[in-house]
């Protein structure tokens, strides 16, 4: 016997930037917007039948259509406006709204001229249920940091194949990479931003043995600082420096010349919870 197994489907990358024309002064929200239902679509991947699928180029609309009366406070509650409008729909059982919002700062005193922040990317996902649950998980994405001292990385076991040296002195770079999941539904602006502001100042402070110690560390002062965090994962993929030779040139390199590689590096990710 042969039938279908867990399905969902949606519509991604739906691009949408907003300008709140205040009478002072614009304000930009630029957000990439991700819908993904699940429910009774059976049919339509077994018999071909498209009765029950809302389109994804009706989810599109959804959110340009929301966007003007709701897109008002954090993405958070976007999300959660998006997620209660599609389980409306009574095929649907279960809907996720994930969103990335790009941060545009304002180019000194300007009112209307705004300069893109690249420097890490604020995330949302937002599920759903017909049984009335709501799940809020946020996060950030893209933020990468680096350490020039209080790195460690030894004690582990040596075989033949085993080159890298012990070191209690090394260069730590990440790509950080934070999702956690709240208890309620707090200040969400404000705790986005203590909580972004706890994981650099317990990464910049703390004495590294590993990526995987700075990652229960970091973790559990978020946890431990922050009631509203129920958990967070934490992503760190280690952005070697190799420190440069420069002996084939009869020059020294007191730990200052290093070759920066993005390709092969570690990964390491745990999750840090309340018991």
């Amino acid at each position: 016997m042969i039938e279908l197994g867990a399905n969902r489907y949606g519509k991604a990358a739906i691009r949408l930037v907003k300008i709140d024309r205040g009478p002072d002064r614009h304000t930009v929200r630029d957000l990439t917007v991700a819908i993904a239902l699940e429910g009774d679509f059976a049919s339509s991947y077994v018999d071909g039948d498209n009765s029950l699928v809302v389109a994804t180029d009706t989810m599109k609309n959804t959110v340009y259509a929301l966007a003007g009366e709701y897109l008002t406070g954090p993405i958070e509650a976007f999300g959660a406006v998006l997620v209660r409008h599609f389980l409306a729909v009574n095929q649907v059982e279960q809907a996720t709204v994930s969103i990335e919002e790009h941060d545009w700062g304002r180019i000194g005193e300007a009112p209307d001229a705004f300069v893109r922040d690249r420097v890490s990317t604020r995330t949302a996902a937002v599920t759903g249920t017909g049984a009335g649950r709501i799940e809020i998980d946020a996060g950030i994405d893209d933020l990468t940091v680096m350490k020039t001292t209080k790195s460690a990385f030894g004690g582990f076991p040596r075989d033949e194949f085993t080159t890298l040296p012990d070191t209690d002195d090394r260069l730590l770079a990440t790509r950080v990479s934070a999702v956690w999941r709240y208890t309620g539904t707090p200040d969400f602006d404000a705790s986005h931003a203590a909580i972004r502001s706890t994981l650099l100042e317990v990464f910049a402070e703390h004495e590294s043995q590993s990526v995987q110690h700075t990652i229960w560390v970091v973790g559990r002062a978020i946890v431990d600082r922050h009631p509203e965090v129920a958990e967070v994962t934490l992503t760190m993929p280690n952005l070697h420096h190799w420190l440069a030779d420069l002996s084939p040139f009869g020059r020294p390199n007191d730990r200052s010349i290093f070759i920066a590689t993005t390709q092969p590096h570690g990964l390491i990710e745990a999750t840090v919870r309340r018991a």
